[in-house]
């Protein structure tokens, strides 16, 4: 029995049961033949892409398969060869993930994680990006709630998490914000536009409270921002260390922490400083588990 968690019913980290409990896939060599067999297991279609390191975040338990091999016309993942059950060398960091043809969008680019990023459309067999004329609070609703990642909190515009490549899908999306889809609301047709990719739409969505954002970013290095009070605003280098920045690596799928740079290395942000003086075991599986305890009850109430 497998099912995918973290996602929608057709993309996700893969989970099999066995021995009575849930376990995960580690990705040592897991690519679009492992990812097919899933997808037809599921009855989601055909496997688009296979995300590594995590990508819909960390499993719990056991990491029951590894080293997975399958020709792509098996009907089970169970059927496919692999290490045998249990054994694996593998980390958390390391959780293998399908997005199967049922499912049309997806978040992506600099910075991004599974709930926030550049909006990409699958149309056509190829994915493409949204322009952001006209694109506001209620396109992004859509998308939040497609995804299940809650409601908007922000709709940026001007390609924020990266530039995409290849065909910009839609322009001029108007959602009243109802729709179940991205697909459901007006726009101006698929390949229809007079935009470039410096104007790609984006979301974050509420599910999301850490992000890392500023000069030189990449999804998984930035200037650390946190969302509070309905805004987002940056955290004070006061006793920052390794052990603070392994939560942020952590909550953000990004594997062990290597760095932790002081004094605005990413740019100085603009807004609210939150949080000061943050202290963490490196333990906790979010930096919130500090922040609820030393901060928020502390100094904001």
């Amino acid at each position: 029995m497998i099912r995918l968690a973290g996602s929608t019913r057709c993309s996700g980290r893969v989970e099999v049961y066995h021995n009575n409990s849930w376990g995960t896939v580690c990705d040592d060599g897991w690519d679009l033949n492992d990812a097919e067999v899933v997808c037809r297991e599921l009855n989601c279609g055909s496997a688009l892409k296979v995300p590594t390191s995590a990508h819909f975040g960390a499993g719990t338990g056991q990491i029951w398969l590894d080293h997975v091999t399958c020709s792509g016309n098996e009907s089970s993942l169970t059927e496919c060869q692999h290490s045998g059950f249990g054994s694996n060398t593998c980390e958390r960091g390391q959780d293998a993930a399908v997005i199967c043809s049922a499912v049309s969008v997806i978040l992506t680019g600099s910075g991004s994680t599974r709930c926030s990023g550049r909006v990409e459309v699958y149309h056509n067999n190829s994915w493409g990006t949204v322009c952001d004329d006209g694109w506001g609070l209620n396109d992004a609703e859509v998308v939040c709630r497609q995804l299940n990642c809650g409601s908007t909190l922000e709709a940026p515009r001007s390609a924020h998490f990266g530039a995409g490549t290849g065909q910009i899908w839609l322009d001029h999306v108007t959602c009243s914000g109802n729709e179940s889809s991205l697909t459901e609301c007006q726009h101006s047709g698929f390949g229809s536009n007079t935009c470039e990719h410096g104007q790609d739409a984006a979301v974050i969505c509420s599910a999301v409270s850490v992000i890392l954002t500023g000069s030189g970013s990449t999804r998984c290095s930035g200037r650390v921002e946190v969302h509070h009070n309905n805004s987002w605003g940056t955290v004070c280098d006061d006793g920052w260390d390794l052990n603070d920045a392994e939560v942020v690596c952590r909550q953000l799928n990004c594997g062990s922490a290597l760095e932790a740079p002081q004094s605005a290395h990413f740019g100085a942000g603009t807004g609210q400083i939150w949080l000061d003086h943050v202290t963490c075991s490196g333990n906790e599986s979010s930096l919130y588990d500090q922040i609820n305890w030393i901060w928020i009850d502390s100094m904001f109430w």
